[in-house]
């Protein structure tokens, strides 16, 4: 029997045994390990209700990513999440390290005026020993203060402030404070979701 998939425009004969389809499937398996929650999505608009309910999420999520980790072995941290992929503890590190910088975005667009930011290359930053090999405890106890401030921070900004915008230096894409607390939700999320599946995966 014939099977025709619209994705490819031809017509395979066995499913089974097409490589352009298992090559698609391996594909779509990927990327569903790269975005276990789908990509960022920005908002139509922003009611203060979301924003505040982001703000509290981010709050949080200190807590609740080490809740997730803490207790975890050198063995089972050094495993990567996904093929090809970081290891937990490069994921770990990394969460602190995005959003230390994602707070410095935030402090240069509320005293400059539409500043250009600066970029950062996370893959060269995962690679570094600090982040191949440090304990995770430090970045669990950055991660906490960074949120701690803040959060402090945007409860007491003004809708205005929120409103301000920065330009990213590669895509020259402009992004509000308000868009960029969802973004950073979303961030925390993604890669909680890629370490608490191979915890799931692994019953660990």
């Amino acid at each position: 029997m014939e099977h025709f998939f619209p994705w490819e425009g031809v017509v395979l004969f066995p499913r089974k045994y097409n490589l352009g389809y298992l090559y698609f499937m391996e594909k779509m398996d990927l990327e569903e390990l790269r975005y276990p929650i789908g990509q960022f999505v920005v908002p139509e608009s922003f009611d203060d209700t979301t924003i505040q309910n982001w703000i509290s999420e981010l709050e949080i999520f200190p807590q609740k990513f080490s809740l997730l980790v803490k207790n975890l072995n050198d063995k089972q941290l050094d495993t990567v999440y996904r093929p090809g992929g970081w290891t937990v503890r490069q994921v770990v590190h990394h969460v602190s390290d995005s959003h230390h910088n994602s707070y410095i975005r935030f402090k240069w667009t509320l005293t400059e005026d539409q500043p250009v930011i600066k970029a950062y290359d996370e893959k060269a930053w995962a690679n570094l020993l600090d982040t191949q090999t440090g304990p995770i405890e430090m970045s669990l106890d950055h991660l906490s203060a960074i949120h701690t401030k803040l959060v402090y921070l945007l409860r007491k900004l003004a809708p205005s402030d929120l409103n301000r915008t920065f330009i990213h230096p590669e895509s020259r894409a402009e992004t509000s404070l308000k868009e960029n607390i969802g973004r950073y939700v979303w961030h925390g999320n993604h890669h909680y979701a890629h370490i608490k599946n191979l915890l799931d995966k692994n019953n660990w």
